[in-house]
């Protein structure tokens, strides 16, 4: 559980960087099986929590857009 906060208190920054290194890490080899498991399960939570930045992001960006949209509308009646 404190794993999940700690993965919700990341900015998409963050987890973005962490992400690339452990990309990094993994296509570097040199690790053991279960050293390389660990980075990938690693890899899995940032890529989800990148994906939850990016899908906020979009879906403030698109309310935006309608909010213009609907205001643009109003102008040209």
């Amino acid at each position: 559980m404190t794993s999940k906060v700690a993965e919700e208190a990341l900015g998409y920054e963050q987890a973005r960087d962490e992400l690339i290194e452990v990309v990094r890490r993994l296509e570097a080899g040199g690790t053991t099986l279960e050293e390389s498991l660990a980075l990938w399960e690693r890899g899995e939570e940032l890529a989800k929590v990148c994906r939850r930045w990016l899908d906020g992001a979009r879906a403030r960006l698109d309310a935006a857009l309608a909010e213009e949209s609907e205001d643009g509308e109003g102008d040209s009646e």
